[in-house]
């Protein structure tokens, strides 16, 4: 029997669940996971003044990795953009995003 195997016909629907983001930062070293655009905001705020480098880059999640086998090959991520705090004006601009979602 496949454990790995997804769902079976009669399981119960899986209720899709909105795409997660992941944020990649001193030189790739750490990695983190959040939940929406606004905790990713939040998060280099607050993170980048004591981090290695001024450099994130931020992911969203795009879906599942089947493998060949058609078994679940976890989940996969995109590059939607690169956040360098060294950048002229990028802070100002992060928190002015930040405050227009409110």
């Amino acid at each position: 029997m496949n454990s790995s195997a997804g769902p079976r016909e009669g399981d119960p629907p899986v209720s899709p669940r909105p795409p997660r983001w992941q944020v990649l930062f001193d030189d790739g070293h750490q990695q983190r996971y959040l939940p929406d655009r606004r905790a990713v905001l939040r998060y280099v705020l607050a993170v980048g003044p004591h981090a290695a480098s001024p450099r994130f880059e931020v992911l969203t999640e795009t879906g599942r990795v089947r493998l060949a086998d058609g078994s679940d090959g976890g989940r996969q991520f995109a590059l939607v953009e690169v956040i360098d705090l060294d950048r002229p004006g990028e802070t100002d601009r992060l928190r002015r995003e930040l405050l227009s979602d409110d």
